[in-house]
């Protein structure tokens, strides 16, 4: 099953042809300002299982030093994917068509989260970033 997405103006679409994974929800304060929320919601995606459909040529990137950046629609400004090293790694949940069956498994820099957020009691939270895998 393919999952397909796009910006608010419909100018930018994209499809991804496999599984989204470790979808989480990042409350730090940068996330917070790059997305204009109390938190982004993301998904891992496997970066040759992504293509871009239509409007690639309006996408406008921002990376910081680190290689670590955001590529959005340069006519409505949806943030559509992150990028690490030139390539996507996760896309924004936001921007999803449809009901991809998802739910946020974890939420991620709850030390740093909005003064005026609440968290709900049953879901996974991380003071930092989540433990590293071996």
């Amino acid at each position: 099953m393919s999952i397909t997405g796009e910006c608010f103006c419909g100018d930018i679409k994209y499809q991804v042809n496999g599984d989204l994974h470790e979808v989480k929800s990042c409350h730090c304060s940068r996330c917070r300002k790059a997305f204009s929320a109390q938190a982004s919601a993301t998904a891992l995606v496997n970066p040759d299982e992504f293509t871009w459909l239509s409007g690639a040529e309006k996408l406008t990137s921002y990376v910081g030093g680190h290689g670590f950046g955001f590529q959005f629609c340069s006519q409505c400004g949806s943030t559509l994917c992150t990028v690490l090293n030139g390539k996507i790694f996760q896309i924004t949940l936001g921007c999803l068509n449809g009901d991809p069956d998802l739910e946020i498994g974890t939420h991620i820099f709850v030390g740093s989260k909005a003064a005026w957020e609440k968290m709900p009691h049953d879901v996974l939270t991380y003071e930092c970033g989540p433990p590293e895998r071996s």
